[in-house]
């Protein structure tokens, strides 16, 4: 006998025990939960507008609902998405024993190609690395404008020195910035911390930047638009403390037109990419940069095995004794 609507939980409580766990259990941060929380939103007024909800709702409406979104257009990876994030909700569910069976264990997702992340050159990153260096120095520059440009340029040195996440790159603390730190230790997703090294550049960038924070502060002590003292590396007067994604993203695409690049092909993420695709390109092993980088699972590494592959082919290419010459 089919339970009465009043005694199930809703799709919305369920929904908030589910991040909950996901946030106590697995350390999931605030952009993950959001993003669970938008997909299973969704989800669950499309089982509203069929009579169903998280707790009845069986195999064949969850077929329906992926039918949906091919239905609006969604790309594969967008639905493959918001099927891991049924998955997910489902076994939660089956653990708590809110359900005796998951309807989503044999449902098969989009078959997909895994796409080559953009990289940029290391030239391009030579020539913005160089523009971000000149605008720190202009003199004419404000006292303003120069701090400005000098934390671009010690953003920009720190990312392609670590390979950080954004995320990880804006809100580091103050301590990073150590004179004598070789090694930062960055708190990555799930909670985890790493250790990353530093290279001269990024530790030089990191010094320069925060003696001029801190002669801005005793210029300006008091005055709207001082510098922010704060724990952070990179402070800021919005909510978090510290400089946001966005506004790095958006710097960065202005260093790029000002550097001769497109915008559209460079953003914090790409030069996450260029930094592990640089570094096995030069001989790096896959299993170091997975560190680097803070992937769990290989498998999120193995992405950039093209660049492995051709670094190979060159190899057997010009050291082969039998090469053709």
């Amino acid at each position: 006998m089919r339970k009465s609507s009043a005694s199930k939980p809703s799709d919305a409580k369920l929904t908030g025990l589910f991040l909950d766990m996901l946030a106590a259990e697995q350390g999931a941060g605030p952009n993950t939960l959001d993003a669970y929380r938008r997909d299973l939103t969704d989800f669950s007024e499309f089982l509203g507008r069929t009579g169903h909800g998280f707790v009845d709702a069986q195999t064949q409406v969850l077929r329906d609902y992926l039918g949906d979104l091919d239905a609006r257009g969604f790309k594969s990876s967008s639905v493959a998405r918001r099927l891991s994030a049924m998955r997910h909700l489902y076994r939660f569910l089956l653990n708590e024993r809110i359900r005796t069976e998951d309807p989503a264990a044999i449902l098969s997702g989009p078959k997909r190609g895994r796409g080559l992340p953009k990289v940029l050159s290391i030239s391009d990153v030579d020539r913005m690395l160089r523009r971000a260096k000149e605008m720190s120095e202009a003199a004419d520059a404000s006292p303003l404008q120069r701090l400005r440009a000098l934390r671009l340029y010690c953003l920009l040195e720190v990312l392609y020195a670590t390979g950080l996440r954004v995320s990880e790159l804006v809100s580091l603390p103050r301590t990073a910035a150590k004179r004598d730190a070789r090694m930062i230790v960055v708190r990555g997703k799930g909670d985890k911390e790493r250790l990353v090294p530093l290279n001269e550049a990024s530790r030089q960038a990191m010094a320069d930047y925060l003696s001029a924070t801190e002669a801005a502060k005793e210029n300006k002590k008091g005055e709207k638009g001082s510098v922010v003292t704060a724990k952070w590396l990179f402070p800021s007067f919005g909510e978090s403390g510290h400089l946001t994604r966005q506004h790095f993203a958006r710097d960065l695409k202005e260093l790029a037109v000002a550097s001769g690049l497109q915008a559209r092909l460079v953003s914090p993420h790409v030069l996450r990419h260029a930094f592990a695709s640089h570094l096995l390109h030069n001989g790096a092993d896959l299993r170091i940069v997975q560190t680097l980088l803070g992937h769990t699972d290989i498998s999120t590494t193995q992405i950039y095995t093209h660049v492995v592959e051709e670094r190979l082919k060159s190899l057997v290419r010009d050291l082969h004794p039998l090469a053709e010459k």
